[in-house]
């Protein structure tokens, strides 16, 4: 072949993985609105400069440079980097340089697509002349995205606790909508409200997230909770609770799955969604029961060097994830006390759920390990219903559904997939409106959770 025509991926090393993010702009695409931003001011407050990109407007871009095989997140997030980078250009000109960001793409490991997504991207952006410079920052779930190399050695613990606890916030925030936007007084409100409460909440975690001052930020989120339910209409009865599970991406990102829960909302349904410190927890739980499976092998081989090695790890993944389940119960201890929002699930006894009837394993991986007996414990709950939203060929979510719809038809639950790609399906309405209209049949006939 022409060597010109050879692709070379010495890229892959060099500008992708981790590099300081000192002095460089730091670009976040946005996932959750909520948590990108409070991650971003969680960033801010150390130093960094940390800026959410726009979403959804580079969609066709996105487009242009992928074929349609790959899963719809990775269509959304090279369109934003791709049009927020021409942008960058048409507003700087000539004093434009691609070095001066590193743009973030996370990734995790097999078998779902994620894990290529900034390996593509990278492929894409060195097809570029004008950005082949530009550097993919990338964090992993192999070590439970560990931010070792991002920022100075003695300040990684406490950027990745405040990081970590901007992710819960972010998450009780949410819930905060969903609990206050079906009961609102006035249409809008809550939406105006809830948009003023994250930016209040930015400024919070500039301030007060290097000193992991978390009462002091707790002290300003129970004043926003407080302000929000003078919004709720009293006399408005509860109404039919759906839970909702999936790809993580999809099921926060409204574009892409088109504003689901307020349409939801809209045909009668209150609705929480599944959290992302939730995928956190999991990320650290599984390099947890990873450890505990190799210290077991290392010990039948009596190999007592990498014996020590994964001991060590265990005790690290067991003290973070301890850390983190800690933090997230005492911060719903404290919000949920004045207004009953729906807590998380434990990791560990989404395993245990699964276990008890061989429905799926831990170590198969995947968001599957989460949606399964997500699904499982909203129906124990008391939910009147669950939406499982991925995109359109997403692996993981079509295992849940294969393997969820037998065990909601024997409970009478009603249950719907809602597969996304960067089409309106012409039936998508009329299916929710049916799944909703079932909801509210088995609200009548069983009443809702309690919270």
């Amino acid at each position: 072949m022409e060597s010109e025509k050879v692709i070379s991926f010495e890229s892959l090393n060099k500008t992708l993985g981790r590099f300081s993010l000192q002095e460089k702009i730091f670009l976040i695409p946005q996932m959750n609105r909520i948590g990108s931003h409070l991650l971003a001011a969680a960033f801010r407050g150390f130093g960094i400069q940390a800026k959410v990109m726009d979403t959804f407007e580079g969609l066709d871009l996105g487009m242009e440079y992928t074929s349609g095989k790959e899963c719809y997140p990775c269509q959304i997030t090279t369109g934003d980097i791709l049009s927020f980078m021409k942008k960058e250009q048409e507003r700087l000109g000539k004093a434009f340089d691609p070095d001066q960001y590193i743009y973030f793409m996370p990734e995790s490991s097999g078998p779902c697509r994620f894990g290529m997504y900034n390996k593509y991207q990278r492929i894409i952006l060195d097809s570029l002349p004008e950005l082949h410079r530009l550097k993919i920052g990338s964090l992993t779930t192999d070590d439970g995205y560990a931010l070792t190399g991002l920022i100075d050695r003695e300040r990684v613990s406490d950027l990745r606790r405040t990081s970590y606890f901007s992710v819960v916030v972010a998450d009780i925030l949410d819930r905060v909508l969903w609990r206050i936007r079906p009961y609102e007084k006035d249409p809008g409100t809550t939406d105006c409200f809830i948009e003023e409460a994250m930016h209040r909440m930015e400024e919070k975690f500039e301030r007060h997230g290097p000193g992991k001052e978390f009462d002091r930020i707790l002290d300003a989120m129970e004043e926003i909770i407080d302000e929000g339910k003078r919004l709720v209409n009293p006399h408005m009865p509860r109404k039919p609770l759906i839970g909702m599970v999936g790809e993580i991406y999809v099921r926060t990102h409204v574009h892409a799955n088109q504003d689901i829960i307020r349409v939801i909302e809209q045909f009668g349904g209150e609705v929480v969604n599944a959290s992302i410190a939730e995928w956190m927890n999991y990320t650290s739980y599984d390099r947890l029961r990873d450890a505990k499976t190799a210290f077991r092998l290392s010990m039948k081989q009596l190999r007592f060097a990498p014996m020590r090695e994964h001991l060590k790890k265990m005790f690290g993944y067991g003290a973070e994830l301890y850390y983190q389940e800690f933090r997230q119960k005492k911060a719903y201890d404290r919000l949920a006390s004045k207004l009953d929002i729906v807590r998380d699930h434990r990791v560990a006894h989404l395993e245990e759920v699964l276990k008890e009837k061989d429905l799926y394993s831990f170590d198969a991986g995947t968001e599957a390990c989460l949606s399964i007996p997500g699904i499982v414990q909203y129906a124990r709950e008391g939910c009147n219903g669950v939406v499982n939203v991925y995109p359109f060929t997403c692996m993981p979510s079509t295992i849940t559904s294969s393997i969820i719809k037998p065990i909601m038809n024997q409970l009478g639950l009603p249950y719907l997939d809602t597969p996304y790609d960067a089409t309106v399906q012409p039936g998508r309405e009329a299916a929710i409106r049916t799944f909703m209209y079932q909801a509210c049949q088995h609200f009548k006939q069983h009443g809702r959770k309690a919270v």
